[in-house]
This record gives structure tokens, sequence and C-alpha cells, in this order.
């Protein structure tokens, strides 16, 4: 039985990913920094401040995910949280990558956690594919740097698959839960001019597309991991109110607004665009939700 070491395991997506392998079959243990037993998955400690994991974890894998980093929009980005928004990416990868070295351990594949950040926060007529170079700002340096990690991976002779995914829609929590809120009041409205593209993805997709990159050993390096279907952000707040039968007429939140509110970080919610899901589709991944509406209405319990 094939060993799935997870990093962020008590995460939005580690939760979900962790269940839907333990469905497929596979043996599941998680890192923690707190060394708290997950329900019925193995837990090993590691703390990445002392550039330690406990020696198990790795003896045992067979292939590791990582998904661990601080959630990016949580706080405005003062110069301290950028630090650990960096930081809690690349050194947590480099300390897996040293520890495997240093155990002189057969890993099969590696799996990084990206994101749709890698292109940068901005509009663009383009269709952004896996071909583009990072972009040239906080998002686009930081998913650069997370990923030039996990490409060190491959110097040890691992396969080594980074998954860029754009917003995930969940049934509770994460950004869905925070859209809702408002349309819900009969307050919802597009943000800024509303043409931006807000690139998303379905929690069941994002982790079948994880469980492919295990499976198929064809798969080697970055996956954009977005739904086919682009919406702008006025179209899918149109739609968030259409299943939830909720009004839809209120004026745009004005882009200054946002600003102020979130600082830098309102760059993520005011400039978005299309990105390609070509590339994962072509190694004959067939998404569940490739729809919004029938997402929403998937995800949402009215």
């Amino acid at each position: 039985m094939t060993r799935v070491l997870i990093t962020g395991g008590t995460g939005l997506v580690g939760k979900h990913l962790c269940k839907r392998l333990q469905e497929k079959g596979y043996d599941v243990a998680i890192l923690s920094r707190t060394g708290k037993q997950e329900a019925a998955i193995p837990t090993y400690t590691w703390d990445p401040d002392k550039k330690e994991i406990e020696k198990k974890a790795i003896e045992t894998a067979d292939c590791i995910i990582h998904l661990a980093g601080t959630n990016i929009g949580d706080k405005r980005w003062t110069d301290k949280r950028k630090h650990l928004i960096i930081d809690s990416r690349i050194k947590t990868g480099q300390l897996i990558f040293s520890k495997i070295k240093e155990q002189n351990k057969y890993l099969q594949t590696f799996i990084s956690a990206s994101a749709i950040g890698y292109y940068g926060t901005i509009i663009s007529d383009n269709i952004f594919t896996e071909t583009y170079p990072a972009a040239n700002d906080f998002l686009g340096d930081t998913c650069r740097k997370w990923e030039q990690t996990a490409d060190r991976f491959k110097e040890l002779g691992i396969r080594t698959v980074k998954i860029r995914s754009g917003v995930v829609l969940t049934r509770q929590g994460g950004a869905l839960s925070k859209m809702i809120t408002p349309v819900k009041m009969g307050i919802g409205s597009a943000i800024g001019t509303g043409s931006q593209y807000l690139p998303w993805i379905h929690i069941d997709d994002l982790c079948n597309i994880y469980i492919k990159a295990i499976e198929d050993t064809r798969m080697n390096g970055a996956y954009n991991a977005v739904a086919p279907d682009h919406k702008t952000n006025k179209e899918f707040t149109r739609t968030l109110a259409r299943v939830l039968k909720k009004p839809f007429w209120f004026p745009n939140l004005p882009a200054i607004i946002m600003k102020l509110m979130f600082g830098k970080m309102s760059g993520m919610l005011l400039r978005g665009s299309r990105i390609s899901a070509d590339k994962i589709k072509a190694t004959g991944y067939k998404f569940l939700f490739p729809d919004l509406e029938i997402a929403l209405t998937d995800l949402i319990k009215i």
C-alpha cells in the first residue's frame, strides 16, 4: 500500500485530500508542528524553525504532498507578513529536501502546492498557460521561489509535480464562505470594475488532480488546477446570487474601498486574468465540475 505523507494536512485542502486518499485506499500520514494525533491518521512531528522532522515520517513515505504555507488572505501584507508567507513555503520545502537527501530516501513522487499567483495580479487579454514566466510582483515572486524549492527534488531523481491552484471552492470555510455572506444579505456586488477574472476550482476536482499526480507517472512539472469555465468577478457574483436565489443589483464596490480595507492584498481581488486548464485536461483528466453554476449548486445547501 502506498503511503502518502502530507504537510499542511490539517488545513482546508489537506483535510479534504486526506479523506479522499483514504477512500481510494492509500495509507496517509501527516506532519504536524504540535504532534496532535488526527483521528485515524498517523501523525509525525516536525519543527521547521529547528530544522527537525521525525525520522520515521520520511522513512515510511512513498510520496510526499507539500501543502504547508501561511494563508495569504488572512491578514494585510505588512513586510513581516510577506516574509512569513514566503518562509512558510520555502523553508519547509528546503527542510524536507535536506532530510530526504540526508536519509538517502527513495521517493516515488514529490508534489508541491503552488498557485495561479505565479502569473501575477494583473488584468490581461492573455489566457495564461504553464509556459508563461513568473510575474514580477509579490505573488509571482513567492510562487517562483516556492516552485524552485520543489524543483530541487529533481536533483535526487524524484518525479516532481507542481499544482498551481485557483480559488478553491469548498462547502465550509475558505473564500466561498466569505463571498456568500453579503449575497445572502441581499447586498452582493461585483468588486472594482467586475471585469477581472476569478479562476476557481471545486475542492473535489483539486483533490482528484493531486491523486492523478500520484498515479500518472507521465505528469511532471507545473499544472494549472482551475476549472475550464472562465468567469469574471461580476459573472461569478451574479451566478452565486442566482444559486442562492438572491437579487444581484447592488452597485460595484469601488476599488478605493478595497484598497483601504486590504492594502496591497487588494490586488488579488481587483485584478485577475484567465488561466488555461488545457494541460491538465491533456493528461486525460475530466473535471467533475467544469461549470460554475453546477459547482456552486453542489457546494451550497439552501
